[in-house]
């Protein structure tokens, strides 16, 4: 998924570890390079990976700075080509070559196993060379500033094979997925953040169980923020540093796609899907009074009449479907294309850190009222509404 698209799905990462603090550029050259792409595209290999140039995704020589890096971004590209032979092409092909030997061996009516596996290695390797490599690409950006790193992916298989080279990469440093409880710990400070850890259901520090003990905190964030919505409660103030100064108002509420999900009544997992503009929220209503949860909904947040739109997975907040403001890029005969793109990825940017803060301050006001004496009346309106009075 590329940087430049008007819409985009992102996974936030922390990276623990040490980073060199001097001659950084021919460090992180270094690394990219040497896990960078290797086309496969001349020869019989089933599949490579590596890291490559986002505007040039065959380059990944990373020898100059403006190649990755803009101003305290890295910028880059992990690829993926992968030759796919169709299942059915294949056992077409094997079936022809064991047709073949069979003639050739009157004596048998089958051909031996060991022989069908060998024929089938020929074949796939004979096909391979006929077949191009499909290829693929995952924006990377990393905020040296912050130490954010947003991935351009919600697939669980690229998030996978994306910490797996990031780790190969770059030796003693990971990154550590941003999850619901991680994202929690670094927007509150002194009581709150002991309330936090106080709440805190898992055994463990470990992410797996930080992700799945405390499931607590997408539920009830997705459910207040719906009821509030429905109630007239959705103005809120900015109170996370960014690009919007501390105080100001705009607007966020719950619409389009609700995703529930619960027991049903053999033991089974149920999830009910709700879409479309809603008024009533009547299906949506009835699922959470049979003890459903939300784990999925579209947010939208709008401010000085700027939208931003996104999907809020509840378990891990990855944000799908991220969708911001337009980028009105004025093109000039005298600016070459580079430049273009570039001034493109500092809007796209600006863009999307605005939705990360309002996000970030929307999420705040949440664990505010989720962790202090407040949650108890907001529940009690909960129910009124869910009873429909």
């Amino acid at each position: 998924m590329s940087i430049y698209s008007n819409t985009i799905s992102i996974t936030q990462y922390t990276i623990s570890g040490d980073l060199p603090k001097q001659d950084q550029f021919p460090w992180f050259s270094q690394k990219l390079a040497g896990r960078g792409f290797r086309s496969i595209e001349n020869s019989s290999e089933e599949l490579s990976e590596g890291w490559t140039l986002v505007d040039h995704p065959d380059d990944a020589g990373f020898a100059a700075p403006a190649d990755f890096w803009r101003d305290n971004y890295l910028v880059f590209s992990l690829r993926r080509d992968q030759r796919k032979i169709p299942a059915a092409l294949l056992k077409s092909h094997s079936g022809r070559e064991e047709a073949a030997f069979l003639a050739q061996n009157p004596n048998l009516r089958r051909a031996p196993k060991k022989k069908r596996e060998e024929i089938k290695e020929q074949v796939q390797l004979r096909l391979l060379t006929k077949c191009l490599p499909v290829p693929s690409t995952v924006d990377v950006v990393w905020d040296q500033k912050t130490g954010v790193l947003s991935l351009l992916s919600l697939s669980s298989k690229a998030l996978e094979r994306f910490e797996d080279i990031f780790r190969k990469t770059f030796e003693g440093v990971s990154p550590v997925i941003i999850h619901p409880f991680a994202r929690a710990r670094m927007l509150l400070e002194g009581q709150q953040l002991d309330k936090l850890e106080a709440a805190n259901q898992a055994g463990s520090d470990a992410v797996v169980a930080l992700i799945r003990d405390n499931q607590w905190l997408g539920w009830d964030f997705l459910l207040w923020l719906l009821q509030r919505g429905v109630n007239g409660e959705g103005e809120f103030s900015v109170c996370r540093p960014g690009h919007f100064a501390a105080g100001e108002r705009f607007s966020a509420w719950i619409d389009d796609r609700i995703q529930l999900q619960g027991g049903g009544e053999e033991g089974g997992v149920q999830k009910v899907s709700v879409s479309g503009s809603q008024d009533s929220y009547l299906e949506a209503i009835s699922a959470l009074k049979s003890g459903k949860r939300i784990t999925s909904a579209t947010i939208c947040m709008e401010k000085d009449e700027n939208p931003w739109k996104l999907t809020l997975k509840g378990e891990t907040f990855g944000f799908g479907s991220f969708k911001c403001p337009q980028i009105r890029i004025e093109k000039d005969a005298t600016v070459d294309q580079m430049s273009e793109r570039e001034a493109a990825f500092y809007e796209r940017m600006f863009l999307l850190e605005q939705g990360v803060q309002l996000f970030d301050s929307l999420f705040t006001a949440f664990l505010k009222e989720r962790l202090g004496d407040a949650w108890a009346g907001r529940m009690r309106a909960i129910q009124e509404w869910l009873d429909g009075k």
